[in-house]
């Protein structure tokens, strides 16, 4: 057991609930009930001041670990989303472009560049390093690469996710100093197909044996809703967004009325901060103007949604893996759970649901069971994989099985993606999307890029067309 800090707070699980932590802002509003919405959206107008990543860092004792010198350095971390703005603090030459796989990539002014800001949000929270009115993310130290695949509209189809995932598994030793060991995903579906034969479960359960800590958002659609899909995969870290509240006491925190809780079948695993965190601002993208309200000064933007409590745990576990390289996802997995804390302040749909503690996950022998969940096959549907989630040009939707570049053989696909094959330099699954080496983009380390040959599943070309569809997760700006 280690020693009571100066702070006050408990270190040990036993003594969770009863204590006070001080230091968190005030004067933060309780969310109005959420009304129906789609499910990529929150459905709500907050006004809250916001959380500071570092006060939600303190409400899950991770400054306890960044003041024992702990920052992520030496862990890499996979961001599938919208792409990385290079704005300051994440200049620093920790933050690398991975192959853009969204419809912006057949424009080269678009390629790499986050015109939507939900995944500069993100990466700002996973490893942001201080700069001017910004004071950094949860661990600035690790190494983030960049897998493009939503475009400036949010709009993404399952199969460009799917391929994202298998080049993350596929190239996750390139940097043997920063291996890629976690892997946050903000994206999901109401796809109800079984997670023994899903595709894009499939895709997060073969990264999650590769050795990749999946962090994967259980949606805001909230109540007793089941898991989006990925997230619904047993295997995988579920997150739900909890409210501090503005106060410095966690016996008032409460999960966010946004975050789906799941069913007795498939529950969140653990709960993070995700209620109007400040993190950075991508000016001039689509929620940047969308939401000009959020905006804090001109560096900073607050926003809420699983998303950025999956980019805090994301954080939360490169911290974990500095420490203790070698677990292994079972092993991180089976910490953060029996380190976790009740959520004090529960209602009848709450009880049972957990908070983030990562210090009391830091110092207990790692166990040595492992999860035995049936193993998935991924020769399910990718039209199950979408459920009612569809982009369109305008004129054609993508449904069926085909991918956004041809058609999708299920067997041939699960047989590469669970051996680690699905990718053969800038082929995924015969189709040609990106260039072989790495290169310079916009100052950053970037995956060399290309148009795609061939691609289209309504007989046009993909440049000049408007895309629609949006598809992410925690989109509602306040």
């Amino acid at each position: 057991m280690r020693d009571i800090r100066s702070t006050g707070r408990r270190i040990t699980a036993a003594l969770a609930a009863a204590v006070t932590v001080t230091g968190l802002s005030a004067g933060v509003a309780r969310p109005a009930a959420a009304a129906p919405a789609p499910w990529h959206a929150v459905g709500w107008s907050d006004s809250a001041t916001g959380t500071s990543i570092n006060n939600a860092m303190f409400a899950t004792n991770a400054d306890i670990m960044r003041n024992d010198g702990l920052t992520g350095k030496g862990v890499g971390v996979a961001l599938v989303d919208t792409g990385v703005a290079p704005v300051a603090g994440l200049t620093g030459g920790n933050v690398v472009n991975g192959p853009d796989l969204s419809f912006d990539s057949q424009d080269p002014a678009k390629r790499f560049v986050d015109g939507n800001g939900h995944g500069t949000h993100l990466a700002g929270i996973i490893a942001g390093r201080a700069s001017g009115s910004f004071g950094g993310g949860v661990a600035p130290g690790a190494k983030l690469t960049s897998v493009k695949v939503g475009a400036a509209s949010g709009a993404v189809d399952v199969s460009q996710v799917i391929a994202a995932i298998d080049w993350v598994v596929a190239h996750r030793n390139d940097d043997t100093a920063n291996r890629i060991r976690v892997l946050t995903l903000s994206y999901g579906t109401d796809g109800v197909q079984s997670s023994l034969l899903d595709p894009l479960q499939f895709a997060v359960e073969n990264a999650w044996r590769a050795g990749i800590v999946v962090v994967v958002a259980s949606g805001n659609t909230g109540g007793n809703t089941p898991l989006v899909n990925p997230a619904a995969n047993p295997y995988v870290l579920s997150v739900g967004a909890l409210d501090l509240r503005g106060t410095s006491d966690m016996r008032d925190d409460q999960v966010t009325a946004f975050t789906n809780r799941g069913t007795t079948a498939r529950r969140v695993d653990i709960s993070v901060p995700g209620r109007t965190i400040i993190s950075l601002r991508a000016p001039g993208s689509a929620i940047d103007t969308a939401y000009p309200a959020a905006r804090v000064g001109t560096q900073l933007f607050k926003g809420s949604g699983t998303s950025q409590a999956a980019a805090m745990l994301a954080g939360n576990v490169a911290l974990l893996l500095q420490q203790r390289p070698a677990l292994t996802p079972d092993q991180v997995k089976a910490l953060l759970k029996s380190g976790s804390q009740p959520v004090a302040s529960t209602g009848t749909m709450d009880q049972g649901l957990r908070r983030l503690d990562v210090f009391a996950a830091s110092y207990p022998t790692a166990p040595t069971t492992k999860q035995a969940w049936a193993r998935g096959t991924g020769r399910g549907t990718l039209e199950g994989a979408r459920g009612s989630v569809h982009v369109s040009d305008g004129a054609a939707t993508l449904t069926g099985e085909s991918t956004v570049w041809g058609r999708y053989d299920a067997t041939a696909w699960s047989t590469a993606s669970a051996a680690g094959t699905a990718w053969s330099g800038g082929s995924w699954m015969g189709h040609a999307l990106t260039g072989t080496t790495w290169t310079t983009s916009g100052g950053m380390a970037a995956w060399s890029g290309r148009a795609w040959s061939g691609g289209t599943w309504s007989g046009r070309a993909w440049s000049g067309r408007a895309w629609s569809s949006v598809s992410w997760l925690g989109t509602t700006w306040s």
